[in-house]
């Protein structure tokens, strides 16, 4: 009675989806991770003021604008809790592995539903599944399986039904365009399809070719997008990159053998392997790609006779892997030059292998005892225990961090970035002791060394800062961040002049930075430098006209050349657009209540200014009671004025700020006697 129910194919559906569904069921409570800000949470084009219209049309969306699309349409309805962007990428694995399970079924590939679960369930698509910017794996993988299957069927309707066979044909090829703009890693689809044709009837006939011929058109064009968007827009060139072909050959072999060995032993899995070092070529290093050469040669001579199936399921491995292999730069390989996520296309063809040797491999012990189901059940068990354990390192950011050291120590990217964790929480010895470390082990790293100055400089360790900043210069003369945190040092050290040189030279690589603008206006305006100052505050409101701080600053240069009203003008923008700016209220409360022209005295507006600051201080600010005592005075209540300036007087003392103490005493004899007090 279980075996015909468990035959049912609706049973066996439901079956898979759940397993696989269950399995990434800790994936649903997890958070977000490393680049899912620059994807996600912190993408212009998803949460920010950019959209669709950029997604499509500009280089915003790197090359995947459909995933992009997804995040921006999921974003429009649950904003950013993480639980609907991790549930879409579960649904979509988990939709995937049933498209798999019936593709394999129209190849005629025995136990494909073993096969199936076997990929489901696999440990090393946790990075792809758990991680929600790995929507790119999932999504083009359901689209890529869902192109295969369409295109089996098509091939099947080609002259029994030719309709059907049209319509078919193009819904799979609208998939592959789905699949490739989700990610161009499924470019190899049409070579994938060509096997699949060869598996059904040992050969690929010139009529098959012309079927291909647009899936290759869109190849071609994807291919051609993402080598250039690669080098061009991601920045992957560079020493990082700087390998010659015969290091990209071991790569090759490396990377072949090193993914093979994960899905036959997936331990331990990390989420940055570390990196390998191909320095002088022995001839033993290309060992690994000659056997893995050879070995496909072999299977090809004998491809049709019984390792047929193994001769299939190697050669979907090695074309699916290709544009991994490291033949192409890849921005990833900075920190590694293989990852889980590179094999979750390609370890079905082995584990599509696996479901159908094992039935047969237990039913050749004869053993009576040894029950297939059994045999399969205990393996998928025991997967799924992997997965479920896995998928909990990607709980969240520190955990995975965490993990990642433990597993692989000399991963600077981890040292690095839990470090900044850390140093955001405010455990500024345990965070700099992990950017030491990545500094260390990436000595000439301009990000590790700045985020290291970056550190102590919050420590106030102004001089080790300086150093480090110094480093990250020697390696990349134009590096913004270090000519940023300088001039900051430079700053703090009374080196004006200096700092100003170091912003110029962050404006020379990013001359549209409105931040950059308003620190070099900051720094000029303590120089002196007003019209300089004027300038170039002018430049940050140009990029950003709603920037309330620039406007405060620009007020206080009208207010330094005595162009009160103007600067009247620039805090009450400031006000407008920000109004609880406190700088923009306290000097324009102060101009209001003290100003030497008449015309320029509004006492209403003053009180009302200075009686919020000192309501959100609780009374404990000096500046805001002086300037409220001043505003008193101003509206004649001079009373209260001597009260508050009394009050601000007692303030004063306790700091010990005696040039402050003179100029209240000054005021409180002025207001004692009924005048106010208006500047010279």
């Amino acid at each position: 009675m279980i075996e015909a129910i468990w035959k049912r194919t609706s049973v066996r559906a439901a079956a898979l989806f759940l397993f696989s569904v269950a399995v990434y069921l800790p994936a649903l409570h997890a958070g977000f991770i490393w680049d899912d800000a620059d994807h996600l949470t912190q993408n212009p084009c998803v949460v920010g003021p950019l959209g669709l219209k950029e997604i499509w049309t500009s280089t915003r969306a790197v090359y995947y604008p459909l995933v992009l699309t997804s995040f921006w349409a999921l974003h429009k309805i649950v904003g950013l809790s993480p639980f609907p962007y991790h549930l879409i990428n579960v649904l979509m694995h988990s939709g995937s592995a049933l498209l798999l399970w019936l593709g394999l079924r129209q190849l005629g590939v025995r136990a494909a539903w073993l096969g199936a679960t076997l990929w489901a369930l696999h440990p090393v698509t946790v990075q792809s599944v758990a991680w929600v910017t790995e929507l790119k794996n999932t999504q083009s993988c359901f689209f890529y399986l869902l192109s295969i299957l369409l295109f089996l069927k098509a091939d099947n309707d080609r002259e029994i039904e030719p309709r059907k066979f049209r319509w078919l044909f193009a819904l799979s090829l609208l998939s592959f365009i789905l699949a490739i703009t989700s990610k161009p890693a499924t470019v190899m689809l049409p070579a994938v399809l060509a096997l699949c044709l060869w598996w059904r009837k040992g050969t690929v006939r010139a009529g098959d070719l012309f079927l291909l011929a647009p899936f290759l058109l869109v190849a071609g064009a994807a291919a051609g997008w993402t080598v250039y968007e690669q080098v061009f827009l991601s920045q992957a060139i560079g020493a990082d990159w700087s390998v010659n072909w015969m290091q990209r050959f071991v790569i090759a072999g490396w990377n072949l053998w090193f993914y093979l060995s994960k899905i036959v032993w997936p331990h331990p899995l990390i989420f940055i392997y570390p990196r390998w070092k191909i320095e002088t070529i022995k001839f033993y290093d290309l060992v690994p790609l000659l056997a893995a050469a050879g070995g496909l040669f072999v299977l090809w001579r004998t491809r049709n006779r019984f390792l047929r199936p193994v001769f299939f399921a190697a050669a979907y491995f090695a074309i699916s892997l290709f544009p991994v292999l490291g033949f192409f730069n890849v921005y990833f390989f900075k920190y590694s030059f293989v990852s889980d996520h590179f094999q979750y296309l390609a370890c079905i063809g082995p584990l599509a292998l696996a479901g159908s040797a094992i039935p047969a491999a237990v039913s050749s012990l004869a053993r009576p005892r040894l029950s297939r189901s059994a045999v399969g059940a205990a393996v998928l068990l025991a997967l799924a225990l992997l997965t479920w354990r896995q998928t909990t390192t990607y709980t969240d950011v520190e955990t995975l961090y965490r993990t990642t050291i433990e597993r692989n120590p000399e991963c600077w990217m981890a040292q690095f970035n839990l470090g900044m964790i850390l140093l955001n929480r405010n455990e500024f010895e345990m965070g700099v002791a992990y950017l030491r470390k990545a500094a260390m082990l990436r000595p000439n790293d301009p990000m590790a060394n700045t985020g290291l100055a970056d550190a102590l400089r919050r420590k106030d360790e102004m001089d080790e800062a300086g150093a480090y900043y110094q480093k990250a210069l020697e390696a990349a003369p134009m590096y913004v961040p270090a000519h940023i945190g300088l001039a900051i040092v430079l700053e703090e050290k009374g080196e004006p002049a200096e700092a100003v040189v170091h912003y110029q030279k962050a404006l020379e690589t990013e001359p549209n930075s409105p931040d950059i603008h308003y620190d070099l206006a900051s720094v000029l305006f303590q120089q002196g430098r007003i019209d300089d100052a004027v300038a170039q505050i002018r430049q940050t409101l140009a990029l950003q006209p709603n920037n309330a701080d620039a406007y405060v600053v620009l007020g206080n240069a009208f207010l330094a050349k005595k162009f009160v009203a103007d600067a009247i003008a620039q805090y009450s923008k400031a006000l407008a657009i920000r109004p609880d700016n406190a700088a923009a209220k306290s000097n324009l409360a102060w101009i209001l209540a003290s100003a030497s022209e008449p015309a320029l005295r509004n006492a209403p507006r003053a009180i009302e200014l200075a009686e919020e600051l000192n309501r959100f201080s609780d009374g404990k600010d000096l500046l805001a009671l002086r300037t409220l005592a001043a505003a008193y005075a101003e509206n004649k209540e001079f009373n209260r004025a001597v009260e508050t300036a009394q009050r601000a007087l007692q303030l004063a003392r306790a700091q010990n700020d005696f040039a402050l103490c003179d100029a209240l005493q000054q005021e409180i004899h002025l207001y004692e006697a009924g005048l106010p007090y208006q500047q010279q």
